[in-house]
């Protein structure tokens, strides 16, 4: 057993020594910066910016925003939460690199999306057009009255069946919008851009998994004079 320790004091002595030196003390800096990003970037938050205009009015191009990510231990998302997460189509790699890169940010390839959260696990989801051109979403058969949107008039024509059902959907299911209705499971959530006619979301390739989230949008801080929390509807059911 005391040779044990002995080898340990060893090594311990080996390793202050090491930390003396220049190459030690930039490598400890290094390591303790990266853990630091780490824990911030996985419990508390991160920052982020838009690159596109898929959530107009709320969000526009150049818009740096806070996204806080220690919520999600306590409660999944809530309707109306604008959520950052991973889409269906980027696949995660576990292997270490990409791994810390997610983790840190930094040199960070895997593409992610930022829409709101409209279907809950349990919800039935379904966009209908009226003979007026207008078109809304209704969740379990109630129309979701939304006043954050870009318009209601700038939704996609609903595809028929003989859309939905030639060669070109069903080879490229992503560039087909649906309508519904859409059945949500557990631990499934219905994604949509507030630009409802310039948006990739679960309309076209549908529901989202919980596990894809990365945190909740919580305020716009950059530019200056776009300063606002970014909050979710209290109530927004019409009969």
């Amino acid at each position: 057993m005391s040779e044990f320790w002995d080898k340990i004091k060893e090594y311990k002595r080996k390793y202050d020594e090491f930390n003396k030196t220049a190459v030690g003390e930039t490598i400890s800096t290094i390591i303790f910066v990266l853990t630091a990003v780490i824990i911030i970037r996985f419990f508390i938050g991160e920052i982020r910016w838009i690159p596109s205009g898929s959530m107009h009015p709320t969000l526009l191009e150049g818009d740096r925003i806070v996204v806080e990510r220690f919520m999600r231990f306590f409660k999944g998302p809530q309707r109306g939460d604008i959520m950052v997460f991973y889409p269906p189509s980027t696949q995660l790699s576990r292997k270490p690199i990409p791994l810390l890169s997610r983790l840190t940010g930094i040199l960070c390839k895997d593409v992610a999306y930022i829409k709101r959260v409209v279907g809950m696990p349990g919800d039935k989801v379904e966009i209908k057009r009226e003979n007026s051109g207008v078109s809304y979403v209704y969740i379990n058969d109630k129309r979701y009255d939304e006043d954050y949107i870009q318009s209601v008039y700038e939704y996609p024509q609903c595809p028929d069946n003989e859309i939905l059902n030639s060669d070109f959907a069903k080879m490229n299911p992503d560039q087909i919008m649906k309508c519904g209705p859409f059945y949500l499971k557990d631990n499934e959530y219905f994604m949509m851009g507030d630009n409802r006619g310039n948006s990739q979301d679960s309309r076209y390739w549908g529901v989202l998994k919980r596990d894809r989230f990365i945190g909740r949008a919580v305020v716009v801080f950059w530019p200056l004079n776009r300063i606002k929390p970014l909050k979710h509807l209290d109530n927004p059911f019409i009969k």
